[in-house]
């Protein structure tokens, strides 16, 4: 009898640890759910999102008009598109291709992240940010300043994972 408890207690204890790492292997997908590249509201621009340390971040992988056209300015045409409208002229030259826009964000559990930083590259601005994965291929960020309902809402299409 002592043999048939001891080998119960191994079978409950392993059935248990089994479930403990199946539970946190389910949690690690959820905070990964956003991982993938996203196309912006506009649909004008694509932003890769990624793991960076333990929070998330994004960068610009795709834009629909990745150089100077003639009429935007003759003398860069066809050179690629820059941060002009960064408020830090020493960060003006830099492309918009692979600029990470998006940084800080924590996982806060019921598919929301928070605590992160949103760089508008249109209009050179940052904001305070979070984020809500409605589906797994919609994803709304709030921008704010100071309080977050007087932000503003986007809402991102997934285009792959």
């Amino acid at each position: 009898m002592t043999e048939q408890k001891a080998f119960m207690k191994i079978c409950i204890i392993a059935a248990a640890l089994c479930i403990q790492f199946i539970s946190a292997a389910a949690l690690d997908s959820g905070q990964d759910a956003i991982v993938g590249i996203w196309n912006n509201e506009e649909k004008d621009a694509r932003i890769e999102i990624f793991r960076c340390d333990n929070k998330y971040c994004g960068k610009v992988v795709w834009i629909s008009k990745p150089v100077y056209s003639p009429d935007e300015d003759a003398a860069r045409t066809g050179m690629q598109r820059a941060d002009d409208k960064n408020p830090n002229p020493e960060l003006r030259g830099r492309r918009i291709i692979g600029l990470q826009i998006m940084s800080g964000f924590d996982y806060k559990g019921n598919q929301r992240w928070a605590g992160g930083r949103l760089y508008d590259p249109k209009t050179g601005k940052t904001y305070s940010g979070r984020m809500t994965l409605t589906s797994i291929d919609r994803l709304e960020l709030k921008g704010y300043v100071v309080f977050s309902f007087f932000g503003r809402t986007s809402v991102w299409t997934r285009v792959q994972q």
